[in-house]
């Protein structure tokens, strides 16, 4: 399906953009079936769709930032990943990776306490963390609020457009996939190696 220019170098997260077959896989950083799907892509379907692995150059998978608003840290966390495609877009499927791997102090109880300001802080010290202190500054500008007193931060209209695309396709949770368009509602987050190799067999023709 279709991706804004300006977040492709991001978001496709394997294979190459051009490929004939796309899975768009709809994630939420702070859901935890979204975490063990997130792994699986590392695992089993980043090495397959490589430049030398079965499917090179057939598939490829696109990250969809899935908003679950019932979760009050899901909209700070995935204004997060879309800074991080924007400062180092190389580096955000790495950063989701961190993310997904403290996704539990992002929950609803521990960050109850907190302020926005504060969990975009707490945010930033994850970007120094995981892909370098370097990322930290610019990061924190975009999440800066610094323009009308209801406009958002520079991110927000790519945040928009996400919500946008899952909101006219009707993805409701997270996670959910798409094979060429369509939602194929028999992938689990709990797939291994044997069910996407069986999966792909039957979908990509060699």
């Amino acid at each position: 399906m279709a991706l804004q220019p300006s977040l492709q170098s991001a978001l496709v997260i394997a294979g190459k953009y051009d490929a004939p077959h796309t899975l768009d896989i709809f994630l939420d950083y702070v859901c935890p079936f979204s975490a063990k799907l997130a792994l699986a892509i590392d695992d089993v379907l980043k090495p397959l769709f490589a430049p030398e692995g079965k499917y090179a150059g057939k598939v490829k998978v696109i990250f969809r930032n899935q908003v679950q608003p019932w979760h009050g840290s899901s909209t700070f966390v995935h204004e997060a990943g879309l800074a991080v495609a924007r400062v180092a877009p190389e580096e955000f499927w790495k950063f989701s990776l961190a993310l997904f791997a403290n996704q539990r102090e992002y929950y609803d109880i521990p960050v109850s306490n907190l302020t926005p300001t504060q969990i975009r802080e707490k945010l930033a010290e994850l970007v120094a963390d995981s892909i370098g202190e370097d990322k930290k500054a610019p990061f924190t500008d975009l999440l800066t609020l610094k323009s009308t007193p209801n406009g958002g931060v520079d991110v927000t209209d790519d945040l928009k457009y996400t919500i946008k695309f899952s909101r006219q396709n009707g993805i409701h949770v997270s996670p959910t996939v798409l094979w060429d368009g369509l939602i194929a509602n028999e992938i689990s987050s709990s797939w291994g190696e044997r069910e996407w190799t069986e999966f792909l067999e039957k979908k990509v023709p060699l």
